[in-house]
Parts: C-alpha cells; sequence; structure tokens
C-alpha cells in the first residue's frame, strides 16, 4: 500500500512550469548534443514534453531564441574577482569565458553571427563588455586606452578568437591541394612556420599549436602591452 501511494504521488506531482529559463537551458543542452544548426522549435518542445506553439509565449522566433541562448552562455561567466588588480580580474575573467565557450562549441559562430545581424549585443553581453570596460577605468586607463584595448582584445574578450591558420589534421585531404614541394616553393615562409609547429609531442617551438596555450600566450602578450601603455599615459 506504502508502494502503491508512492507511485500514485509520484505520477500526480505537477510538472514544473514552462518558463523562459527552461526553454534556454533545453536549448542550450541539445546544441550541445547535437550542434545548433540541428536546433528546431519541434525539438525543443519534445525535449520539454510540451507543443511546439507554447515555447512562442517565451520565445518569439528563432533569432530570439538564439539572442536568448548567448545571454544564458553569458551567465556561466564568472564575475569579476574580488580585491584583484586589472590585469588578474581581466585574465580571469576571459579565461572563465574561454571554459564557458569550451563546454559549448557552437556559440563562438552564433555570437559572431548574432552581432553582425544586431545593431547592439544582447543584454547580458552588453551588461558583460560594460563590466569589463568598468575594470579597465578602475585600472587607470583613459578613455582613449580603454577603446584600443577592447579594439586589440576583440573576440579573446568573450573567450575565443579567429584564427589565421586553422588545424586541419581531422579534415580530408585538400584534392586541389599543392603538392608538398610545389608549396615549400610558392610559399617557402608558410612551410618553414608550418614544419617548425608540426603537431607532434616533441615539438621543440613552445609547445606546438595547443590552442590553450596559443590562446593564453597571446592574452598575457596583449595584456602585458595594455599595461606597458597604462604606465605611460
Amino acid at each position: 500500500m506504502v508502494e502503491m501511494a508512492t507511485q500514485v504521488g509520484t505520477a500526480t506531482q505537477p510538472r514544473a512550469p514552462l518558463s523562459r529559463q527552461r526553454v534556454l537551458s533545453a536549448a542550450v543542452a541539445l546544441a550541445d548534443e547535437g550542434g545548433v544548426d540541428a536546433l528546431s522549435m519541434r525539438r525543443i518542445a519534445q525535449a520539454l514534453g510540451v507543443v511546439p506553439m507554447a515555447l512562442y509565449k517565451h520565445v518569439a522566433n528563432k533569432n530570439e531564441l538564439l539572442d536568448g541562448m548567448i545571454d544564458a552562455l553569458v551567465g556561466e561567466i564568472d564575475p569579476p574577482a574580488d580585491d584583484a588588480d586589472w590585469k588578474t580580474a581581466v585574465r580571469l575573467r576571459v579565461l572563465s569565458a574561454r571554459r564557458m565557450l569550451l563546454r559549448h562549441p557552437w556559440a563562438p559562430e552564433v555570437i559572431e553571427s548574432r552581432m553582425k545581424a544586431r545593431s547592439a549585443p544582447t543584454p547580458a553581453l552588453m551588461a558583460y563588455l560594460d563590466s569589463m570596460i568598468g575594470i579597465f577605468r578602475a585600472g587607470g586607463f583613459s578613455l582613449d586606452l580603454v577603446h584600443h584595448a577592447m579594439h586589440v582584445m576583440g573576440s579573446r574578450l568573450l573567450g575565443f578568437s579567429q584564427e589565421l591558420f586553422e588545424d586541419s589534421s581531422d579534415r580530408e585531404p585538400d584534392p586541389d591541394a599543392l603538392p608538398p614541394e610545389e608549396m615549400a616553393a610558392r610559399y617557402p615562409h608558410i612551410t618553414e612556420l608550418a614544419m617548425a609547429v608540426a603537431h607532434d609531442e616533441e615539438s621543440v617551438v613552445g609547445s606546438g599549436c595547443d590552442d590553450q596555450f596559443e590562446f593564453e600566450f597571446a592574452l598575457d602578450l596583449t595584456l602585458d602591452g595594455l599595461e606597458r601603455l597604462q604606465r605611460t599615459t
């Protein structure tokens, strides 16, 4: 009798009401699983156990859904560190943003596409960027230097960067690619660099093309340069 009562009680427990947060959380989880291209209102509705039309009370369309997903991810970034100097605070926050994006590999493409499509960043992204500007200002940066800093940091503020040469080790060989000998003759410096940073554990140049190493190297180099400029202005 006790077991039956427990089962009945469980079966009759009310389902959590649908909310914008639940919709966005389900969308993020589905994008993590299959990529943002596979995302649809139908799949989100199935995951939540509702009809697709119910979602439109919380997100008007696909673009609003994507904007909301961006804001949900920005909410995962750590707040500014207490009692830290500007350089430490910026570094910690940027690396927190990078950890978030590594959890959600689809996010950089969505952030870039929505930034281009919108007249302004999403609200949470706007607040994040505003707080980063505040860290620089509190660190003694002039408005002019903050302007330059935000430009030079660029997408690195959000945990990613556009790479000139992307890792192609997991791609199919390009049938139209030049033979190695012709490549070396036509582009000797690119070939030399590619050979020097070959993707093997015994590479003698830094840590090869380890993405995390290269990201932090560029971040620290940028912060060191900004620190030098801040001291001279």
